[in-house]
């Protein structure tokens, strides 16, 4: 094979497709060890954080503190979007992706370290506020440089929204590992698990870090950043270029994740806060709902990409927010029986309609951005609604509960995410099947 072939990324077919093969599983494994570091904070933070970092405070306050740090990873996420777009679109996207998972693995192992309020006082929210921070620019990189390995390797347009889904599939991947791993150390420390069992799913991530950059130095970057490369059109600065250009994609695309993410965080996260303070339900068996809806999504998450490459991306993604802005009424009805089978059947349906959105959401967001500035562009879109609709959605529930004491408003707060997800949505153009390889602007 000629040296410019290899330049410009033009590989036999048959090597093409193993490339494309190991993009796919690298990225889905990647994405699977991210959120699981950054998803595990979520679940142990109603848990155990309110308690040990914030002992004096009423105990929903208390978790009110303790998902204000958590918010800061949320914060950090359009940071890590903005500095590893950047260099993704000018280093290459396997770079980058190697940083990120580097920081965000050894930031969630040390986690496992802080000390809490008993030996030395709020310093140790401090700290913990401190490694979330950092945790989070790494994630924020990650997703789009992921999403982008994927796509960049598949030489059809008919199969973009597939192709994507799968590294939105180390989504629920990470979830469920995450609460296994918490079931873990639940079942090793016993009631001591809030004396120093939590700390172990921290501890374990070290060991997926390894396996994710072992895997990630094995793959080739994309023919797409290669041909950027090879035809000198590299962009100076894409981060801000992108913010000049394409403005209204990157803005859409943030309003437009608002019914998954800020849904998303309620039914993983604030469910912990309500399954134990208002309906009393016991931690494991919370634990193990999410982890049977990890398994549903397994199945849910690759069929709506592939239904959007059929039936087209706004459209499957517009019925997935509908769906979401009704199902929150249904959503507390079920858990407001007090019915154990009622109320694991609400938490295990609750990711379905979030389904249908994040299996084409990937492709309905880098589609819409020009390759010189793909990275940056979706990176920075997608992390933008972490401000808006994922970070505070376990705050605006908690303070929703605590003001009135009833699930049915936060409904409405998620029924209020959906209408603003269908009017973003319906005003972002469809690429799907379309030809995207060339520049745009």
């Amino acid at each position: 094979m000629a040296a410019t072939d290899v330049l410009t990324g033009q590989l036999p077919d048959q090597e093409h497709r193993r490339q494309l093969r190991k993009a796919v599983i690298a990225s889905t494994i990647g994405t699977t060890i991210e959120w699981y570091d950054f998803l595990l904070y979520s679940i142990v933070t109603p848990l155990v954080f309110g308690r040990l970092f914030f002992p004096h405070s009423d105990p929903l306050m208390g978790v009110l503190e303790a998902f204000a740090i958590y918010f800061v990873g949320f914060i950090a996420r359009p940071i890590g979007g903005f500095i590893f777009g950047h260099f993704g679109d000018r280093m290459g996207r396997k770079a980058a992706l190697i940083a990120t998972l580097l920081i965000t693995g050894l930031s969630t192992f040390a986690v496992g370290f802080v000390p809490g309020y008993a030996v030395i006082g709020m310093w140790g929210a401090v700290i913990l506020t401190i490694v979330r921070l950092i945790q989070g620019i790494g994630v924020g990189g990650e997703w789009g440089g992921s999403v982008l390995f994927s796509m960049e390797w598949a030489r059809t347009d008919k199969h973009r929204g597939f192709i994507t889904s799968w590294p939105q599939w180390g989504g629920p991947a990470g979830l469920f590992l995450a609460n296994m791993a918490v079931l873990i150390g639940s079942a090793i420390a016993g009631d001591k698990f809030l004396d120093w069992g939590w700390r172990i799913p921290f501890w374990l991530s070290i060991v997926m870090v390894g396996i994710g950059l072992y895997i990630r130095l094995g793959i080739l970057e994309t023919p797409a950043f290669r041909k950027i490369v090879a035809e000198q059109r590299v962009e100076r600065v894409p981060a801000i270029e992108v913010m000049r250009k394409q403005p209204k994609q990157v803005f859409l695309s943030m309003f437009a994740r608002t019914a998954e993410q800020g849904p998303a965080y309620i039914y993983l996260a604030f469910v912990f806060t309500y399954g134990t303070h208002v309906i009393h339900q016991q931690r494991d068996f919370l634990l193990t709902s999410l982890i049977i809806a990890g398994l549903v999504s397994f199945l849910t998450i690759p069929v709506a990409g592939a239904l959007s490459d059929r039936f087209g991306r706004k459209r499957v993604y517009i019925i997935g927010s509908i769906l979401t802005g009704i199902y929150g009424f249904v959503y507390f009805a079920l858990l407001n029986t007090l019915v154990p089978g009622l109320i694991m059947l609400g938490i295990i349906l609750s990711f379905i309609p979030h389904d249908i959105m994040y299996g084409p959401q990937a492709a309905l967001i880098a589609e819409g951005f020009t390759p010189r500035m793909r990275y940056s562009g979706c990176s920075i879109g997608y992390q933008l609604a972490s401000i808006t609709a994922g970070g505070p959605a376990p705050i605006i529930a908690t303070a929703l509960l605590a003001a009135y004491g009833s699930g049915y408003v936060i409904a409405v707060y998620i029924a209020i995410c959906a209408v603003i997800s269908v009017v973003a949505t319906a005003l972002m153009r469809d690429y799907t099947g379309r030809d995207i390889s060339e520049e745009s602007v």
